[in-house]
């Protein structure tokens, strides 16, 4: 099957969405979830976040619908395709009680076959996301989980989509990055590392013709909308000299997921939370005034009107669509939150401490799940995808990683602080048994840690007594609002 370039015309230059679905988790805005809200004329964003390693078990799953390899069919270099199913894809699916074999883990300077997957991967989840649709399709990346995101972007690029949405993090360099990989040109991201000297810079690269030897047409370059917290920043990204950030979502401590730390930092409420202020409110009126469309995001579900009435093109919704039909997140989870959700017992910590990145991490109180003081002590320590993992600088000068969320003793031996080691949750592992893709350890499958915004509390008006909804019940009632 011969590869034809998707057209560079960007649907976003004819009509902005008002609804942004979030791109959450690991494969939670999956591509059946993206593909529907696309079909129905809003954005739907897809989760890039991982996907090699989400991509590489569906495959050892058997990929039992077909549809990851019919898009590879698609994938403009077929030695590339032949030598990932040879390696992954298991007819008819590994036993259930065997592990999933492992990709390798990024690093600065990543192997070949680790760039081939993960360009593969992405081009593989957009072109189902935007299969069929004439609405537009993001795809969702943290500024965070920086070592795959070259290889990320250009995947997703080639199966033409129209925007990248970036946070956690400043993503400073992204925009420039999108137009080198729309000429098929090489780009490096200076990476951060601690312990790094003053004045020392290490960078990640990727040139797109080590994957793709030959490319023949110029790519759509996507709109980049920066996930930002506040006004301050977003006057920096746009005082960049190169690159053009096209938009923002500006996005509220309420929201799911990762939040910006606040600015005023140690101050915690009585269940460890850290307390936000008046300093971690966007002025709107600024990013008004800077002429760019944004979209606000936590907590605004039912606030559609209110969101125009700041001068916003729309709003960015997550946990709505994230407990829908169409998600990725597997049935128990979705029947247990919206049980307690209906039964008015539904909680959500804001946690300083859970993730490995540092920023404060949403999450849901769900009984056999991490969020259980009981379960998560019963967990023994492992780090084998490593996406959270922190670059350091070794005192010989070579880079070499760590997490809080791997062995303490690990850890240590590194130069980690054992302080830094409490609380920390293995996020990377645990997002994936939340869309059923847990790693089989000896005791059991890995434990899951859900995450949604503080929306999930308000959420019974949404569902009116129904114990399942859809994606588009969800658009309808947003655009009532």
């Amino acid at each position: 099957m011969s590869f034809e370039f998707p057209p560079a015309i960007n649907s976003l230059d004819e009509r902005l969405p008002l609804i942004i679905q979030g791109g959450m988790g690991i494969n939670v805005s999956c591509w059946h979830l993206v593909n529907r809200v696309a079909r129905l004329g809003e954005m739907g964003v897809v989760s890039g976040t991982a996907f090699d390693s989400l991509f590489i078990r569906i495959l050892q799953d058997g990929d039992a619908d077909g549809n990851m390899r019919r898009a590879l069919q698609h994938f403009p270099d077929q030695d590339v395709v032949a030598r990932i199913l040879d390696k992954y894809f298991i007819e008819g699916g590994k036993d259930p009680d065997k592990p999933y074999q492992l990709g390798e883990m990024f690093r600065q300077v990543p192997s070949q076959a680790l760039l081939e997957l993960t360009v593969a991967a992405n081009f593989a989840n957009v072109f189902l996301a935007k299969e069929g649709t004439k609405g537009p399709v993001g795809i969702n990346l943290l500024e965070k989980v920086q070592l795959p995101n070259l290889a990320s972007l250009y995947g997703a690029m080639l199966a033409g989509v129209d925007a990248v949405l970036m946070g956690a993090g400043i993503p400073k360099y992204i925009p420039a990055i999108l137009d080198r990989f729309a000429l098929h040109e090489p780009a490096s991201m200076l990476l951060n590392v601690e312990d790094a000297l003053p004045d020392e810079k290490f960078y990640s690269h990727f040139n797109p013709r080590t994957v793709l030897t030959q490319p023949d047409a110029e790519l759509k370059r996507p709109k980049f909308f920066a996930i930002i917290a506040s006004d301050v920043l977003a006057k920096m990204l746009l005082r960049r000299p190169e690159g053009e950030t096209n938009g923002f979502v500006i996005e509220g401590p309420t929201a799911g997921g990762h939040n910006a730390p606040p600015r005023k930092k140690g101050l915690f409420n009585e269940r460890g939370e850290p307390i936000y202020g008046g300093l971690d409110e966007a002025d709107l009126e600024t990013i008004k005034d800077l002429g760019l469309p944004f979209w606000l995001a936590g907590s605004y579900l039912a606030k559609l009107d209110t969101a125009l009435s700041y001068g916003a093109s729309g709003v960015q919704v997550g946990t709505a669509f994230a407990f829908c039909n169409e998600s990725g997140l597997t049935d128990d989870i979705k029947q247990e939150v919206i049980r307690g959700v209906l039964a008015g017992t539904i909680d959500i910590v804001t946690d300083p401490r859970a993730s490995p990145t540092g920023f404060p991490f949403k999450v849901v109180q769900l009984k056999g799940t991490l969020s259980e003081e009981t379960t998560y002590a019963l967990r023994s320590r492992v780090c084998d995808l490593g996406y959270l993992r922190h670059l350091y600088r070794k005192e010989n000068g070579k880079l070499d990683y760590r997490c809080p969320s791997e062995p303490v003793a690990a850890f240590l031996r590194k130069g980690g602080i054992e302080e830094e080691t409490v609380g920390r949750k293995c996020l990377c592992n645990a997002l994936m048994s939340c869309v059923g893709q847990g790693q089989v350890r000896k005791d059991g499958v890995e434990g899951a840690l859900q995450t949604a915004g503080d929306e999930v509390l308000r959420l019974g008006a949404f569902l009116q007594g129904r114990t399942s909804y859809s994606a588009k019940d969800v658009i309808d009632f947003i655009l009532a609002t």
